[in-house]
């Protein structure tokens, strides 16, 4: 079962404190070297890290789906997926500082990491058609 270790704020940089170095090392340490790529989406850090997106943490999302992405393969759909995912949470932190013009760059890159997913339906347990409508909503927010 998952229970996500939530921060007491979301980091900002320039604006909110930065968490400890070591704060998101047990959920980070999901995805050791034993861990397929069949199974990232059942890791800790896959699990929180879209937690994390959802509930506004986008720092703390990139930070531990890093984790993720080192796992897979290069170039892979999981590798474009959560590279996607990791890019669509810079964008919306972005938006939070107030840096449009960097959301609609990262925007862009969301796009063509979605091209590379091209044909599969679902990547680590992830519509790909629901990241184009998250990425859709944030360019709606600049």
């Amino acid at each position: 079962m998952f229970r996500a270790v939530v921060p007491s704020h979301a980091y900002v940089p320039g604006q909110t404190a930065r968490h400890p170095d070591d704060w998101f090392d047990v959920i980070k340490a999901s995805v050791s070297s034993g861990v397929s790529v069949d199974t990232l989406d059942q890791t800790e850090a896959w699990k929180a890290g879209l937690y994390y997106f959802h509930a506004g943490y986008f720092w703390e999302c990139h930070e531990v789906l890093e984790a993720v992405w080192m796992r897979t393969g290069d170039p892979s759909p999981e590798r474009a997926m959560t590279q996607a995912v990791i890019q669509l949470a810079n964008a919306r932190l972005k938006l939070r500082m107030d840096r449009p013009n960097a959301t609609q760059r990262l925007c862009g890159i969301v796009d063509d990491l979605l091209a590379q997913c091209a044909g599969a339906k679902t990547i680590l347990g992830i519509e790909v058609r629901d990241v184009a409508s998250w990425m859709a909503e944030t360019r709606k927010m600049i």
